[in-house]
């Protein structure tokens, strides 16, 4: 087939950078490489032991049919209660629906509200589907820049020079992929208040990274600071991080009953439904212990530190100490045209990361990927001995240049 025969919106996507870096990392594993991957963005423990056994009572109980489009009633019953007692959100069962993970909920979103023309804000750093969703519904992504200075957080006066009469929606990740940057009360309250000067213009709340706040870092859903903008704000969130089930595709967002009426439409003719089992361990995981999820910050905190204080050690290297998720996103414009061993320039950040990957095999995603030059971006979803093994190996590498 010929570019020809598929639709125009396909030449403006890329396909996912975080996706092709893991792509990559398992061919080069595949042939034979030894490489430490710093760019998978999912827990590396195993799904907690009493959600896979609640899933595997439930395959045996019969949850192997369809569900509705919407989700279970007793996974979105489990959503509706989570919201109340963690995020002091309540809503409707009408108002609440489960999707195969967040980023299904994202996209079906922007398909049932976006026309041609319309604008989506999207602030930077950004996770890399934003943009790429946005194209793919006919919308127009526009970049909000950030940062460093102002930890890498959408200012009131970036929002404000970013909305026209366009503007449809303002995407909001907390905390944020790729730079672990966490909306304080007060910073919400600010963006609330410019947001209210349009009305047209809905709010998407990407919660997902939740749990993972670390040291004094709390964190805060912008309906506890506005709850006004409740009819235009749809809260995205999933089982996904918190509970080590990727591989599960269990999300669900809580928003308008007429934007989750048009968002279960799309489902009915799309997916159809979230798996059944699936869904089932997911209400294990909401309403059972809770243990799990806060050993598993405790971990990453421990890691954060770890790995944040052994990259700061490296000469051209900066990185700020993240309040969240699990990314850390080091500046590395010191190192920007230096020459490596085999006389190449480092033009910028993708040829940084490139370097490192060919040279001494440490895998990670490279910041312009994320709307930001100049930082990448490394998981530290992995060990202490991978990251202290990973980290002497970025050491070495910069060694090398001149």
């Amino acid at each position: 087939m010929t570019t020809t025969e598929f639709s125009s919106r396909l030449a403006q996507v890329r396909p996912s950078p975080s996706v092709a870096a893991k792509a990559r990392v398992d061919a080069l594993r595949a042939a034979g490489r030894d490489i430490i991957d710093f760019t998978i963005g999912e827990p590396d423990f195993p799904t907690p032991d009493h959600i896979v056994q609640s899933g595997m009572r439930a395959l045996s109980e019969g949850a192997t049919r369809y569900t509705g489009s919407a989700g279970t009633p007793a996974l979105k019953n489990a959503v509706r209660a989570k919201l109340q007692r963690e995020n002091r959100l309540a809503y409707a069962a009408d108002q609440v629906i489960v999707g195969t993970g967040a980023k299904q909920l994202i996209f079906n979103a922007f398909a049932a509200t976006l026309n041609p023309g319309d604008e989506v804000v999207v602030p930077a750093p950004y996770w890399v589907s934003y943009p790429d969703m946005v194209l793919l519904n006919g919308g127009t992504p526009v970049i909000a820049p950030g940062t460093a200075e102002d930890g890498f957080k959408l200012t009131p006066a970036a929002l404000r020079a970013a909305l026209t009469p366009a503007s449809r929606w303002l995407v909001l990740n907390t905390p944020n992929n790729p730079s672990g940057a966490i909306y304080t009360a007060d910073e919400l309250t600010a963006l609330c208040a410019v947001l209210r000067e349009h009305p047209r213009v809905w709010l998407m709340t990407d919660e997902i990274y939740e749990h993972f706040a670390y040291g004094d870092a709390r964190h805060v859903s912008p309906l506890n600071v506005a709850p006004d903008l409740a009819d235009r704000t749809l809260v995205v969130n999933g089982v996904s991080k918190a509970y080590a089930m990727t591989g599960w595709r269990v999300g669900y967002a809580a928003g308008p009953a007429g934007l989750v009426r048009a968002m279960t439409l799309l489902a009915s003719q799309t997916t159809t439904c979230a798996s059944a089992v699936g869904q089932a361990a997911a209400v294990t995981a909401l309403e059972g212990p809770q243990d799990c999820v806060a050993d598993a910050r405790a971990l990453f905190e421990l890691r954060r530190d770890r790995i944040v204080e052994a990259l700061n050690r490296i000469p051209g290297l900066q990185c700020r100490r993240p309040d969240g998720a699990f990314y850390v996103f080091p500046g590395v414009l010191g190192l920007v045209g230096k020459t490596t061993p085999d006389d190449r320039v480092l033009h910028g950040d993708p040829e940084v990361s490139a370097y490192l990957l060919d040279a001494v095999g440490v895998a990670s995603v490279d910041g312009s990927s994320y709307g930001m030059p100049g930082y990448l971006r490394l998981s530290f979803a992995t060990s202490l001995a991978e990251i202290d093994r990973g980290c002497q190996a970025i050491a070495e590498a910069v060694e090398a240049l001149r």
